[in-house]
């Protein structure tokens, strides 16, 4: 390939496949099974200026096309990041994207400000403005144009580019993606989970110990294909980093070819802890027999009349 990089923002990739954030903790546990660098990046575990606790269990739940998820981002919060993941993930290499979020607007700002003094050892935030688990009075800041702008501003305290990721269970996704790439982000996410459930037919009761739950893997494939093409058709200009679904580089290449100029790969990791380094080198496999050399090729080339023949 004459170009083997993507350009997102102010971060240069130099592979179109990254990791998912909360599929494997932050990441340097995948160190056992491949090298961190020959990834685009790794997407930490998201995070909050405080420690958290997450929902009670069961947790997960398989299904047919995936898996529902109600962990409700436990974690230990931007200190301990900081001071015991980071540096196994600089120690291997890794590009690092943190992931951040918090249950009020200036929860973001306080992660985003614990970030600052590390900014160095960091190539981007990635804003999870739309975690569906967490249960209670929690808003998904991704269902409001207006909150979901103003935290990316308010994080822009850390000096860092800014990815926002974004809500599949919203019908306003194109103006919400509007509204944070005019607040200064540089990219998007699509997609988080979709809220989903499972009921136990022998006890009549919900499984997941926080009753609903996020629905992630093949079966959210399509819902992320038909976001990705339509903030792509809305906003062709924007950097799109797409997620759901990732299993092969077929799946890959259909986010790309929907507008992802880069994809991340979560669920997969489950059943096969190497599924990103295998993905990206399928990937790269299917552009040489294409004849592809840069990847802004295949980026929203169902919206340019597909492949010339």
């Amino acid at each position: 390939m004459k170009s083997r990089s993507i350009q997102i923002g102010d971060v240069e990739l130099t592979a179109p496949v990254l990791t998912a954030s909360g599929t494997a903790g932050y990441g340097a546990e995948f160190e056992s099974y491949f090298r961190l660098s020959d990834l685009g990046a790794v997407v930490t575990k998201s995070v909050a200026h405080f420690e958290w606790p997450g929902n009670p269990a069961p947790r997960l739940h398989p299904t047919k096309g995936g898996m529902l998820n109600a962990v409700g981002l436990q974690g230990g919060g931007v200190k301990s990041f900081v001071e015991h993941d980071l540096p196994r993930l600089k120690k291997a290499n890794a590009k690092v994207v943190a992931s951040i979020w918090g249950h009020s607007v200036d929860d973001y700002l306080q992660a985003a400000k614990m970030l600052f003094d590390v900014r160095d050892q960091i190539a981007a935030i990635e804003i999870n403005l739309s975690c569906p688990n967490l249960g209670g009075n929690h808003v998904m800041f991704s269902h409001d144009a207006k909150l979901s702008a103003q935290i990316v501003e308010l994080c822009s305290a850390s000096s860092l580019p800014l990815w926002a990721k974004l809500s599949p269970n919203t019908s306003e996704l194109v103006e919400i993606a509007r509204a944070v790439i005019s607040a200064g982000a540089q990219a998007v996410t699509l997609v988080n989970t979709a809220i989903g459930m499972a009921i136990d037919t022998n006890s009549g009761l919900p499984i997941l110990g926080n009753v609903r739950g996020g629905l992630s893997g093949s079966a959210l494939h399509p819902i992320a294909v038909r976001c990705i093409y339509d903030v792509r058709a809305a906003l062709p200009n924007i950097k799109i980093i797409g997620a759901g679904g990732v299993t092969s580089a077929e799946t890959a290449v259909e986010l790309m070819l929907a507008g992802a100029d880069a994809v991340q790969v979560g669920t997969a990791t489950f059943a096969d802890p190497k599924a990103p380094i295998k993905i990206l080198g399928d990937l790269k496999k299917w552009a040489k027999k294409r004849g592809i050399e840069d990847w802004s090729e295949v980026t929203s080339a169902a919206h340019r009349g597909g492949f010339k023949p």
